[in-house]
């Protein structure tokens, strides 16, 4: 690149943010990493990164954050990675509302917040791109991740729309749908299971003693998972084509499972997930 562009990135302490920050700061990118905890951020800084504070259940801290940004880099900004994000297990009727208020707040509430606040300086510049993390669970939903499938959903709604209303503006939308990517997301899931979910007065007891397991696995808990650095290779690309995708899919299973949603009926489809799901958490009621 002949010059510098800006982009900020959230939920970088670990996994694909991580990933993606160094290797688009080797590419030539400034790199504004941000993070939820200051000593997170600190150790970011400690590796080369520019860092900054960002809690995506905050709206004090998005602008916090916002202004920082915009005034370190006088008000321009070539691109926003929408990356942060936490997932939330259980099972739907197992969910109390502030368990799925606080899913909401970080993976869609203060995601869309954020990009609000970037999308008047793009828009001023005339140029950017914005894309969003979503997952092959805003594609197909899995039982015990209902939580977090609807703010994957949501993901993609929002996603869709703001590319059709910011068509013509000089700003590119896309969104990134992984499927198993290797990071710390089963293990800050599983202390969000423990936190909120009574397993021993839930139907699904000894379903979530199955889910556990899976949970806490060393390694990769699912076939076909991939390092982040394949998720690198999507976001590369739509923040350097001159025609984005508007979807990119990564690994085998989002592109499986996204074939067979447009293909099987229904009842076929959910017949395919609960055997998924059976196969993952070893058993089902």
């Amino acid at each position: 690149m002949t010059k510098q562009k800006s982009i900020l990135i959230t939920g970088c302490s670990s996994g694909i943010g991580l990933c993606c920050a160094h290797e688009l700061k080797n590419r030539g990118y400034r790199v504004f990493a941000t993070t939820r905890k200051a000593e997170d951020a600190a150790k970011i800084e400690a590796q080369g990164l520019e860092s900054l504070v960002l809690d995506l259940a905050s709206s004090e801290s998005i602008n916090a954050a916002v202004d920082e940004l915009l005034k370190r880099t006088n008000n321009h900004l070539y691109a926003l990675f929408n990356n942060g994000a936490f997932g939330q297990p259980g099972a739907v009727e197992d969910l109390k509302r502030h368990v799925l208020t606080e899913q909401f707040e970080a993976n869609v509430f203060g995601t869309q917040e954020l990009t609000n606040r970037i999308i008047p300086i793009m828009r001023q510049q005339g140029y950017g791109r914005i894309i969003y993390n979503g997952s092959l669970l805003g594609i197909v939903s899995l039982p015990f991740r209902g939580a977090y499938n609807a703010s994957k959903y949501a993901l993609e709604g929002l996603a869709d729309t703001l590319r059709l209303e910011l068509y013509g503006s000089g700003i590119e939308v896309s969104i990134i749908e992984p499927g198993p990517i290797t990071s710390a997301f089963r293990k800050n899931a599983y202390i969000k299971y423990q936190q909120n979910i009574d397993k021993d007065h839930s139907f699904f007891k000894v379903n979530y003693e199955g889910m556990e397991a899976r949970l806490k696995k060393k390694g990769p808990a699912a076939p076909f998972t991939l390092a982040p650095e394949a998720v690198y290779k999507k976001l590369e690309h739509a923040l350097e084509s001159a025609h984005p995708r508007a979807h990119y899919y990564v690994t085998f299973p989002t592109h499986l499972f996204g074939t067979l949603k447009r293909l099987l009926p229904a009842k076929g489809l959910d017949w395919v997930l609960r055997k998924v799901s059976k196969e993952e958490n070893q058993t089902e009621r």
